[in-house]
């Protein structure tokens, strides 16, 4: 007895010196199992390996994840398709396998307010995050913040640097705040220094028209959409707002009505 239990000290020390850390915690219970099963020697070893492999990838998707700074986690199973009739399901989940990352392709969500692009932009970078894929999201205040910041400290180059390194950048809410010249000329630089080396999503809630006036510039403006649009999957979304339907559901909307209306009165 004495003998067994020395030779599973021995061989949890050797699973863990070759970082199989899950094998050499659960050895015990998984020689037991297969003892019960009567697995071959072949058998037991792949399913060992299987479980390492799994535990493995599961613990980078989770570290990806962190790093992405995603503001919340949302999946495309959580995604209420049926509300947003003017989306085609199929062209999301082409989306989700990553192909576009792989490609180095854009995608553009266009759409007003709260029809659910950002949950769409998080979904893909977190089905990306699983893929292996480095994947960042930042607002674009967030992103024009540290760029400003790193050009007033001389160190744009190393943020652009910085920037170019994940292969699946999203840039959230343009549109919401417009540019200034300088702000734009930064974005153009970032956008120019990703062009066909890696993905950019971007969610806005404005048509592309529009851009001109959110850069403040319609030169600067077209040279970025020139860049993005090369190669890019460009979706408008035309549904209501999820977050007037949940109010509606609750009744918010309706006592509002009503209160106006009595003010009105």
């Amino acid at each position: 007895m004495s003998e067994s239990l020395t030779q599973l000290d021995r061989l949890g020390e050797q699973l863990g010196r070759l970082r199989l850390g899950r094998s050499a915690a659960r050895l015990a219970t998984l020689l037991d199992d297969a003892a019960r099963r009567e697995l071959s020697y072949s058998d037991f070893l792949e399913e060992l390996l299987t479980g390492e492999i799994s535990d493995k990838q599961q613990r980078n998707t989770t570290m990806r994840v962190a790093m992405a700074h995603f503001p919340f986690q949302k999946t495309l199973e959580e995604f209420d398709f049926k509300f947003q009739p003017s989306l085609d399901p199929k062209t999301i989940r082409e989306l989700a396998t990553g192909r576009f990352i792989g490609n180095a392709d854009n995608v553009l969500l266009l759409g007003p307010p709260g029809v659910g692009k950002t949950h769409l932009a998080v979904a893909i970078g977190m089905k990306a995050c699983a893929l292996g894929y480095r994947t960042l999201f930042a607002s674009a205040a967030t992103l024009l913040n540290a760029l400003t910041k790193a050009q007033s400290e001389n160190r744009l180059e190393e943020k652009l640097k910085q920037l170019t390194q994940p292969k699946l950048l999203i840039v959230d809410e343009i549109g919401y705040l417009p540019f200034d010249r300088m702000g734009a000329n930064l974005m153009f630089q970032l956008i120019s220094r990703r062009y066909e080396r890696g993905s950019v999503l971007i969610t806005s809630n404005q048509s592309l028209t529009g851009w001109a006036e959110v850069f403040g510039d319609a030169v600067i403006a077209t040279a970025i959409l020139d860049r993005l649009l090369h190669h890019a999957t460009t979706i408008n979304i035309k549904g209501e707002s999820y977050r007037l339907k949940e109010k509606r559901k609750a009744g918010l909307l309706a006592r509002a009505r009503a209160a106006e209306e009595s003010l009105e009165t």
